[in-house]
């Protein structure tokens, strides 16, 4: 796609159908031409790390076990960069507290590190976070980290939370901690009434360093 986009460039300059400005040259007018092709991202807003963070989470997309209580839950995305370009192989740790609002602060229960595929797709099946009385809000935390990129710390929030009363637009601010409106995510439910799953997607954009 990117040979193509400097090829038709380069015939299009040859042929008088397209000026180049001052001193800017068909090689880099190509590199702009696709780079605006793709669309750029705004990087994730960043977020409290939080005091329950733990190394060496396993590397699992499974938090949810089969008998596990509380709404079933499945979180998925891409993780790009600002430019968009996807980031295969990124490093995404995620935690949170069980259905109830409590962390496991013994063991590693609702705590994995993840990588995203060749398509720059992460995704994990859990259950939906508890509220406990430090927060105001159910949120899960992520950490994600690649090479030559400005390590990202967020929390994403569900918009289903009864704090934001319907009203997430509204209501955000109702938890201090919550630093955009962007990390409140919309929830799907899916499946039929006896198995219900709740659904849900987070982008993931980084800055280069």
């Amino acid at each position: 796609m990117e040979l193509r986009r400097r090829e038709l460039l380069a015939k299009a300059v040859a042929l008088g159908v397209v000026k180049l400005a001052g001193n800017l040259n068909p090689t880099a007018a190509a590199e702009a031409w696709f780079q605006a092709g793709k669309g750029t991202r705004a990087a994730t807003p960043q977020a409290e790390l939080g005091p329950f963070y733990k190394r060496n989470a396993p590397s699992t997309a499974a938090l949810r076990g089969a008998s596990d209580p509380g709404m079933p839950l499945a979180v998925g995305g891409t993780v790009y960069n600002t430019r968009g370009d996807i980031l295969s192989g990124a490093k995404i740790e995620v935690w949170q507290t069980d259905h109830l609002g409590h962390y496991d602060l013994e063991g590693y229960r609702y705590r994995a590190a993840l990588l995203a595929d060749a398509q720059g797709n992460y995704g994990f099946s859990s259950v939906m976070p508890g509220h406990y009385p430090a927060r105001v809000c159910q949120h899960i935390h992520f950490a994600v980290t690649a090479p030559g990129y400005k390590p990202l710390v967020t929390q994403m929030y569900f918009a289903t939370d009864p704090v934001f009363a319907g009203d997430p637009d509204k209501n955000y601010t109702k938890d201090p901690l919550i630093t955009s409106r962007e990390l409140v995510r919309p929830v799907m439910l899916k499946g039929d009434p006896q198995v219900m799953v709740a659904s849900t997607d987070f982008e993931l954009v980084l800055e280069t360093l």
